[in-house]
């Protein structure tokens, strides 16, 4: 499958609408101040409290907007919509900003879930539907987090997992253009001084627990920053050997043992980024096309089986799958 139709899109709203409201199991990592900062994850992140961890609620959001707006014919949408009113609301919005309040805030989902906020509040902007309107403060907090942190980051982060500097300036730039063109500029900028001089990339990737590649990241980005009259010739500077295949860590997808195992399951959310990569590539950069293209195919037969394998993979591989599918 390389397109998404709409049986395939109902399938991951229905998968998506179970676990947003699923409050258990949950990953909880915050500086306590104190025991009054002992709570449920539901009275600490009153939208956000599902899939397994604030951020993956955060994209799992993103992506049941995005299903129900490229589908609303579907089945799942009329329910997708009736949650999203109760919950895109400016009472429990407030709940989400006074989290961000406490002292020791300042690095939370730092810049995964920045970027995921943003991303959300994109598509909400997208519906008119009063769900972005809800959402603007919190979007606002963040972009203003971004706006501080990027000028005090001399090094660009370039590991796999949600740290990754590059993937989400992607999303946080796609954001900007619409509603932060500050933003864009700061990133662009940022993004030029990290990364416009970078040659010879080895991509020894994958790490045992990565899901996204470091150099196909940074390869998108820098195909956002410089557009395409200039991205090919930095292109061809960063990964000289693409066109005959190299290096082979990128093409070939990676192997996953284990997928009830949440770090190692992550290497199924590394072969859906990297499919997306691959065929936002193929976009930008007309000769790597058709290899960018099957590169693209292959990953996506690796993990698009196994979507629900297991919940350390099934509360938020969809997302990853829809990125891949629907560009």
């Amino acid at each position: 499958m390389t397109t998404l139709d709409q049986a395939t899109a109902s399938r991951f709203a229905a998968s998506t609408l179970d676990h947003v409201g699923r409050e258990y199991p949950h990953v909880e990592i915050s500086v306590l101040n104190g025991p009054e900062d002992l709570a449920t994850p539901a009275a600490l992140h009153p939208i956000f409290y599902g899939s397994f961890d604030w951020h993956s609620c955060v994209h799992g959001w993103w992506q049941l907007l995005r299903l129900a707006r490229l589908f609303p014919d579907m089945p799942d949408a009329a329910a997708i919509c009736e949650r999203a009113d109760r919950m895109f609301v400016p009472d429990k919005v407030a709940g989400e900003l006074a989290f961000l309040d406490r002292f020791g805030t300042a690095g939370f989902e730092r810049p995964y879930g920045w970027a995921w906020l943003l991303a959300l509040h994109g598509e909400a902007a997208r519906h008119d539907a009063g769900w972005a309107g809800a959402l603007a403060p919190l979007a606002a907090a963040f972009a203003a987090r971004f706006h501080a942190h990027l000028p005090k980051l001399t090094y660009p982060i370039r590991v796999g997992t949600h740290f990754n500097t590059s993937f989400a300036l992607v999303l946080a730039r796609d954001w900007g253009a619409a509603h932060d063109p500050a933003l864009v500029a700061l990133i662009d900028e940022r993004a030029s001084a990290w990364f416009l001089r970078d040659r010879g990339c080895q991509a020894w990737e994958p790490g045992g627990d990565e899901f996204l590649s470091p150099a196909l990241c940074e390869a998108l980005l820098m195909s956002r920053v410089l557009g395409r009259r200039d991205f090919g010739g930095w292109l061809d500077a960063f990964l000289p050997d693409l066109a005959r295949g190299e290096p082979a860590t990128l093409f070939t997808p990676a192997i996953v043992s284990d997928r009830s195992d949440g770090k190692i399951a992550h290497l199924d959310g590394l072969n859906l980024s990297r499919a997306w990569c691959w065929r936002e590539l193929a976009v930008a950069h007309a000769p790597i096309a058709a290899i960018a293209g099957a590169a693209a195919t292959r990953h996506l037969a690796a993990s698009l089986p196994h979507l629900s394998d297991d919940y350390m993979g099934e509360h938020w591989l969809a997302t990853f799958a829809l990125l891949a599918l629907a560009r």
